[in-house]
């Protein structure tokens, strides 16, 4: 069963668990589940998806109920009326906060404007050798990206070399390798953990957070991050 979030009738929004591909894609292959069917299934009526979260990204994910309210979400959206917060653990210590501004070529070669805001939460030091280190460096951001590029914070945040851990494409898979032969964890650490949004109809203003999930806690508690806001 779905968790669900928020539900009223326009709209109906879900914690994604990571693994489960929002609908059917040609750049995410095929896959036995998906968010849109699951949840058609489990409330017994159709749902229509306002965007779209990573097959390994977990966390908030909207839909509405019909297709007028999906036109004035997706015209929120494309206007960026529409907040998102993501959390992720980055390998090293990034800055404080940064604004990234780095275009992006999307699935279809088009280079695109794509810009991220983060700041860093908490910082990390464990008795992990890596290479040359005897020891490993990992941060908590919140990012907010303020434009929805495909892939975008995955891209951004290697575009500053401080990859995401356990992101393989866009990622540092001798790192992930080594959380792996370690403690037995690939997991993607980034979650959508806020989407805020004017509803479509009455214009209150809506905010609908999503815990993390376990494997998520174990990462944190090996790095002893304190994600009790998040849990």
């Amino acid at each position: 069963m779905l968790e669900i979030l928020y539900r009223d009738e326009h709209l109906i929004a879900i914690n994604k668990p990571s693994g489960l591909l929002v609908h059917k894609s040609f750049y995410s292959g095929e896959a036995d589940t998906y968010a849109i069917q699951e949840l058609k299934k489990q409330i017994g009526q159709k749902v229509y998806p306002v965007h779209r979260l990573d097959r390994k990204t977990s966390g908030v994910l909207l839909f509405t109920l019909d297709r007028e309210t999906l036109r004035i979400m997706s015209d929120q959206f494309a206007t960026r009326e529409v907040e998102k917060k993501y959390i992720a653990i980055l390998r090293g210590w990034a800055k404080e906060e940064e604004t990234i501004d780095y275009d992006l070529v999307n699935e279809n070669e088009v280079t695109q404007n794509a810009v991220t805001y983060y700041r860093r939460l908490q910082t990390s030091e464990i008795d992990l050798p890596f290479l040359k280190h005897q020891t490993s460096r990992y941060c908590l951001v919140e990012a907010t990206p303020e434009t929805g590029r495909f892939h975008q914070l995955r891209k951004h945040f290697k575009h500053i070399l401080h990859p995401i851990l356990g992101c393989r494409k866009h990622g540092c898979n001798k790192q992930n390798k080594l959380w792996l032969q370690t403690f037995g964890i690939s997991k993607m650490t980034l979650h959508a953990h806020q989407l805020a949004f004017n509803h479509p109809i009455s214009g209150e203003k809506i905010t609908i957070n999503a815990t993390i999930d376990n494997d998520f806690k174990k990462i944190g508690d090996i790095l002893n991050l304190d994600l009790s806001a998040y849990s």
